[in-house]
């Protein structure tokens, strides 16, 4: 039987839907407002500053946007736009120190970053002279770094492989559990002297090698890959394993092509955070790597500068020269550079991971 829909009456046909909102354009002009308010404030009373000008400003816009939604739209939605104001205000705060790092660093590095720079040692540079690079140190970097994650990963990913699929219940998977932990809150220094002392047994007092910080940096990197990859394989659901052990697959086949195949997106992005963690730690390798001017290929051979050093090193240098001024500002330039060039190498490795999770994830779409 057909139903008849009763007609609406005039008092619902004329209703919008829109009423008791206020503008769209509300929060933003009333943000500028509330900025331009206590900037001409605080101008009048001669203590003018953007930083202040901002705070208060943002202050006042979270009290007149609830006032004005609270009359406008009701308590509920003023809530709701007082909770929207707080998100954005700690977004901002969060990322205001990332900008103000990033321009600090490019005003100061772009000065003297350059291919001279980038393709030059140190070698033969004395005093205040006004030359040199930090090749040497961009090379020693990549190649030690390279060298703690082949030693950090697959131990990290083989250990919490064991954590999610073979022991996640035992006491040997709670004991490693418990000692991932504890290396987590390893300081680095610690970490440096561990290696050390180890090399120092079989290679005796004094050993400086590229291959001692790659150990070094490899305990560092191993809690954060095993953590990492723990909650990666974590997330991969329990339907698919299940579905490969009903077709009859082994356990070890499941992990290699099931689990792994559909965390490598998450598994890649672990490693990069690994490698951000331990790309720029000075100490350890002040200790075990040592400072050099000239380029060192190899790992398993004496000293071997890496960034972080040379940063240290040059603006070390400029603090108390032993000539004019424009020492000063020519070793504070290196160092500025210097910064800049491993920020950007550390930008470009989180790229490339972008990459490859992209091109290694499992493809949802037909």
């Amino acid at each position: 039987m057909a139903t008849v829909q009763a007609p609406l009456s005039e008092d619902l046909r004329g209703m919008k839907l829109t009423a008791g909102k206020l503008p769209r354009f509300t929060p933003i002009g009333l943000l500028v407002l509330s900025v331009v308010v206590v900037g001409a404030l605080l101008a009048v009373l001669g203590s003018f500053s953007i930083p202040l000008t901002v705070f208060l400003g943002v202050l006042l816009y979270a009290v007149s946007i609830l006032v004005l939604a609270a009359v406008v739209e009701g308590g509920r939605s003023a809530r709701d736009r007082l909770a929207t104001t707080l998100m954005y205000s700690a977004f901002a705060l969060a990322v205001i120190p990332l900008v103000s790092l990033l321009w600090i660093v490019l005003k100061n590095g772009l000065e003297r970053f350059d291919g001279y720079f980038l393709g030059t040692t140190m070698r033969g540079v004395f005093g205040g002279m006004d030359a040199g690079g930090a090749y040497h140190a961009i090379m020693g970097t990549l190649e030690i770094t390279a060298f703690a994650t082949v030693i950090s990963v697959p131990i990290g990913l083989l250990t919490a492989i064991y954590l999610v699929e073979y022991g996640p219940k035992s006491k040997l998977g709670r004991g490693i559990t418990f000692f991932v932990d504890v290396m987590t809150g390893i300081p680095s220094i610690v970490a440096g002297l561990f290696a050390y002392a180890l090399f120092a047994l079989f290679f005796g007092p004094g050993v400086r090698m590229g291959v001692v910080g790659s150990v070094a940096l490899a305990v560092l990197m191993i809690p954060v890959v095993v953590r990492a990859s723990e909650e990666m394989l974590k997330l991969v659901p329990n339907e698919l394993r299940e579905a490969a052990y009903a077709l009859g697959v082994p356990k070890w086949l499941t992990v290699v092509k099931v689990v792994l195949r559909t965390a490598a997106a998450g598994l890649v992005t672990g490693v990069m955070l690994a490698i951000a963690r331990v790309i720029g730690e000075t100490a350890p390798l002040l200790i075990v790597a040592g400072v050099v001017d000239s380029a060192n290929f190899d790992l398993f051979d004496g000293r071997m500068m890496t960034l972080p050093v040379y940063v240290y090193r040059q603006y070390s240098q400029g603090l108390a020269p032993p000539g004019p001024d424009s020492i000063i500002t020519i070793n504070y330039d290196r160092a500025w550079a210097a910064a800049l060039t491993l920020i950007l190498i550390v930008m470009l490795l989180n790229l490339i991971a972008r990459v490859v999770a992209r091109l290694f994830s499992p493809k949802t779409g037909r």
